[in-house]
């Protein structure tokens, strides 16, 4: 509780600091390849526009880091599939900010292979991250969206953009280290039902993180979904996770090719639904920027 308290003296400071000069800017490099270091040990970490606000290391980095197990134990639920998570309070610095203290978390498997470490926006200390992806080119558009993250126990989650899906807001991941838009099976309900989705194709597994894989299908909307400068109009679901898609209209089962959308009435938390924007559709932008003092993600893009 400590940690929510200073939070909310500082919070202040930081907007009164904003109205008067820009914030401080962090870039992060296409590749999101940087060193980091935990009480004086380096090692390379992703830093990733999808990842939790917590950052999580490996066991050994941790051990070698001399990182001690706190009061505070995680498990990391991916699908169906837990990995089990112990945190620890180490001083940490990255690229050229000053050092500061965050907890940590460390598992045995690695979040993303190649990688010691992973850490999302909420992660860095600067308030303003730029993701850049690519080369800005002319024609760009600049489109601004609702930034939301954090929760009772600090910035432990990734921090979303909202999209309006179906009258209500979708929880909206950046990760343009994943080459295809995914959904999980709530999200794809309520895709179905307001865009006309419909199934196809067999199962396949997609990576998601830990070394787990998770089984998916790809849904065609009929009705594009519209995400300021992008458009969907295709996408991978995770079919049993989160949700079940058997109200979704199967064009490889039996029966009329032209039906869209068979729904069901059953009750469901729309707070669930995610969808997780891949290189497919990030590869038109040229940066991403999760500015924390004005709750805002912006995605320059043609």
């Amino acid at each position: 509780m400590a940690f929510d308290s200073v939070r909310l003296v500082l919070l202040p400071v930081l907007l009164l600091s904003a109205a008067a000069t820009p914030p401080p800017e962090r870039v992060v490099a296409p590749d999101g390849r940087e060193t980091l270091s935990i009480n004086g040990v380096a090692r390379t970490v992703l830093i990733d526009p999808a990842a939790p606000g917590l950052p999580i290391i490996t066991e050994e980095f941790a051990h070698v880091a001399g990182l001690k197990p706190g009061w505070i134990d995680l498990s990391f639920g991916v699908g169906s599939e837990q990995i089990e998570a112990k945190t620890a309070l180490g001083n940490l610095q990255s690229g050229t900010a000053k050092p500061y203290k965050r907890r940590v978390a460390y598992a045995t498997p690695r979040y993303r292979e190649g990688f010691d470490g992973v850490l999302g926006p909420a992660s860095l200390e600067e308030p303003v991250i730029r993701f850049r992806l690519r080369d800005p080119q002319p024609g760009e558009h600049v489109t601004s969206l609702p930034m939301v993250g954090g929760g009772m126990m600090g910035d432990w989650k990734p921090r979303y953009a909202l999209v309006e899906v179906a009258g209500e807001p979708m929880h909206t991941i950046l990760d343009p280290h994943k080459p295809r838009t995914t959904t999980n099976a709530g999200g794809a309900v309520r895709l179905a039902r307001s865009h006309g989705g419909q199934m196809s194709g067999a199962p396949q597994p997609l990576d998601i993180v830990f070394g787990i894989s998770r089984p998916t299908r790809t849904m065609t909307l009929q009705t594009p979904l519209a995400i300021g400068p992008l458009t969907l109009n295709q996408l991978n679901v995770r079919t049993v996770d989160y949700g079940s898609t058997a109200t979704i209209a199967d064009a490889d089962a039996p029966g009329d090719p032209d039906e869209v959308v068979v729904t069901g009435k059953g009750k469901r938390d729309p707070r669930s639904d995610w969808i997780s924007i891949g290189a497919d559709q990030l590869s038109r932008c040229s940066s991403i920027v999760f500015d924390k003092p004005a709750e805002q993600v912006r995605l320059s893009c043609l």
